[in-house]
């Protein structure tokens, strides 16, 4: 098997690499089951995410490691803050409802609250990612336990609805 400098570059292992089975769906993944694309979403690096997607990579390719079944370079994107690499996945095509496997299902969003990320929650909310009114809606949030930072991100999104209300915003956190 032909290992690619980019896959050496975005660390994954000679040994663990799987054959690729199709150049538009399926990548070489590493032993999380990430695709150089998750990586590099991961990274923030967005010349290499849009090389990646330029050369048929699926924004919507899900990783399948013993972790975080299903999540997608969206939801490693949005857990790192980078927005200029969510809005290219959008662009071409990412779904922002994107659910993780297992009992939590995990969207995008999820992990920007997890991580306190004003910016990215707030860009995905403006963006579409789907965000009940009631905290407690099953349709969209996994129990409170699971994710800590969707309270955080319930107040966060009020506060900035409340102040552009207003006409000022204040970016303002507890964090």
């Amino acid at each position: 098997m032909l290992i690619t400098p980019q896959a050496e570059q975005l660390g994954i292992s000679r040994r663990r690499l799987l054959r690729k089975r199709s150049h538009r769906s399926s990548f070489d993944t590493d032993d999380r089951g990430w695709t150089p694309l998750h990586i590099a979403a991961r990274k923030g690096d967005l010349k290499e995410v849009k090389r990646m997607l330029n050369e048929g990579m699926d924004a919507n390719v899900a990783a399948w490691g013993a972790k975080m079944q299903g999540v997608t370079p969206l939801h490693l994107a949005a857990e790192g803050g980078h927005l200029k690499v969510m809005d290219v996945l959008l662009e071409r095509g990412a779904n922002i409802e994107a659910r993780t496997k297992g009992p939590c299902r995990w969207t995008p969003l999820h992990l920007a609250a997890k991580e306190r990320n004003r910016e990215a929650v707030r860009f995905l909310v403006e963006n579409g990612a789907f965000l009940p009114p009631d905290i407690n809606d099953s349709r969209f949030n996994p129990p409170l336990h699971y994710c800590p930072g969707l309270e955080w991100a319930y107040d966060e999104l009020k506060r900035l609805q409340d102040s552009s209300s207003s006409g000022e915003i204040s970016y303002c956190s507890d964090n």
